[in-house]
This record gives C-alpha cells, sequence and structure tokens, in this order.
C-alpha cells in the first residue's frame, strides 16, 4: 500500500508585516459583515455530541447550539436567549457554572477540557469535558465566554483521572433511590471512606455525600415536573428518609420548597 505523504504548505517566504496588517483589516471587515446569529455558531448543530454557548459578561446567553436547546428541552432559540445560568439551573448547579465564567472573564487560566458532572435530561450525573475560553472585542477587552461540553469517549473513559471515581459515579447514579450508604460504595470500589471522599472533593469539589444528595433532589426536581406524585412519594422512589428530610435537602440545593418548584414548573 502506497504510504501518504503528509500534506505541507508551499514553501515561501515570510508575509512582510504590513501584508499581514491589511489582511486582518480585510477579515475584520468581512466578519463586520456577516449575520453572526446564522455565522460560525450554527455549525455547532452538525457536530455531534458536542453542546456549544456564548454568554455575554453578565452571563446572559446570547447563542446556543441545538443540541444545547433539547438538553433543557427547548426548541427554539427564543426560549433561552437572554436567560442566565440561574434561570436554567437549579441554584447550587447555577452558581458552580458562574464561579467559573468569572474566573475566565477576570482573564484568569481558561477552563480547557476538564472533567465535570452535568446533568442528562432525566436529571441524572453525567460526565461531560468542559472547555471555556474569553470572549475578546477589537480591543482586547474581555465581553463574554463561549464555551463547548463534550462528554468523553471510551478510551478517554479508561483514563486514571476516570478511573478513580468513575464506579463510584455509576454505584451512585444507579442507587440512589436505594437507602445506600457511602462506606458500601467506597468498599465496592476497593477503596477507604477517607480515600474515596478526597478522590472526590479532588476531582469534582464536593464530597461523595454531597453528590448523593444533588443527585436525589435532581431526580425529584424531575418528578415534581413530569408527574402529579406527592412530596411523600417522591421522596420514597428519591430515597430521602422521609419528607421533612426531602423538603430540607430540596430547599437548600434548588432555593425554593418542592411546593414552590411544582407552582413554578
Amino acid at each position: 500500500m502506497r504510504q501518504a505523504t503528509p500534506l505541507k504548505p508551499l514553501n515561501r517566504p515570510r508575509r512582510p508585516d504590513d501584508a499581514v496588517r491589511e489582511w486582518r483589516e480585510v477579515r475584520a471587515q468581512w466578519l463586520a459583515s456577516l449575520d453572526h446569529a446564522n455565522g460560525f455558531p450554527r455549525l455547532f448543530d452538525w457536530i455531534p455530541g458536542v453542546h456549544f454557548f456564548a454568554k455575554d459578561r453578565g452571563g446572559h446567553v446570547m447563542f446556543a447550539s441545538q443540541s444545547l436547546l433539547e438538553r433543557y428541552s427547548m426548541s427554539d432559540e427564543a426560549e433561552i436567549l437572554g436567560c442566565t445560568d440561574f434561570d436554567l439551573n437549579p441554584g447550587s448547579m447555577a452558581q458552580g457554572y458562574v464561579s467559573d465564567d468569572q474566573l475566565v472573564l477576570s482573564g484568569q487560566s481558561p477552563v480547557v477540557e476538564r472533567i465535570e458532572l452535568w446533568w442528562d435530561r432525566q436529571g441524572l450525573p453525567d460526565w461531560f469535558l468542559v472547555t471555556k475560553l474569553p470572549l475578546r472585542d477589537g480591543a482586547g477587552r474581555i465581553q463574554g465566554v463561549m464555551g463547548l461540553l463534550r462528554r468523553p469517549d471510551e478510551a478517554e473513559r479508561r483514563l486514571p483521572t476516570f478511573q478513580t471515581v468513575a464506579k463510584a459515579v455509576t454505584l451512585i447514579r444507579g442507587d440512589f433511590a436505594k437507602p445506600l450508604r457511602i462506606a458500601d460504595v467506597a468498599c465496592a470500589c476497593g477503596q477507604s471512606l477517607r480515600q474515596l471522599q478526597r478522590r472526590f472533593q479532588d476531582t469534582f469539589g464536593i464530597t461523595p455525600q454531597e453528590f448523593l444528595i444533588r443527585t436525589r433532589v435532581l431526580a425529584a426536581a424531575r418528578l415534581l415536573e413530569q408527574t402529579s406524585l406527592t412530596s411523600a412519594e417522591i421522596a420514597a422512589q428519591c430515597g430521602f428518609l422521609d419528607q421533612s428530610r426531602f423538603a430540607q435537602h430540596f430547599k437548600k440545593r434548588i432555593g425554593l420548597s418542592p411546593i414552590a418548584y411544582r407552582a413554578r414548573s
């Protein structure tokens, strides 16, 4: 079989600085003439498994890929345009996303391919790789944040970073409705409770106990939105000891009582 020859540009002398500046001006004029709403961001609608967004400095969504709209059960850009993370996500989740954005907006290091747990359409946690970069104006000032979310492929899921807590996440995700003890999860993963807690904290910034509670709360939120089950029935189905404990955890992490959340949905 004939070996492929790597494609290389033709050898040419270094371009003069004046020529580069001229073409940058041409590019700026070309970009200014484009319809940005139907420009480059629409390309992400055709990349499977990739979610794209762009927000202004105030955290308002300016662009969102079709896949991201579908993740929030929206059918049209008009539903998400101008929304903030607090309009779209439970309070504790939204605060984490906003804190990330503030780091990027302040000019600190961009977020590149960081492992995070986001939430799927069923309100359950799933792995994502998150990248966030600053959006700058013509003067170089940061005016917003653009980002990508994508699910890691199978090869990436076998990396040590995933393997340290992947089994624990899978167990919690599958058994959150049961009377689950984190000590038992740690044992099933071949780790001590302290080891699992430390690795969870290092990877996600929260303890496995908090992850379990958040998983239960988000599953409960989905039931409040989509069913007519009572709070007591939802508490039982999502692994809470009783209705009172359910209401306490729900309000702490969502910012509303279960009754108020259902009335708003």
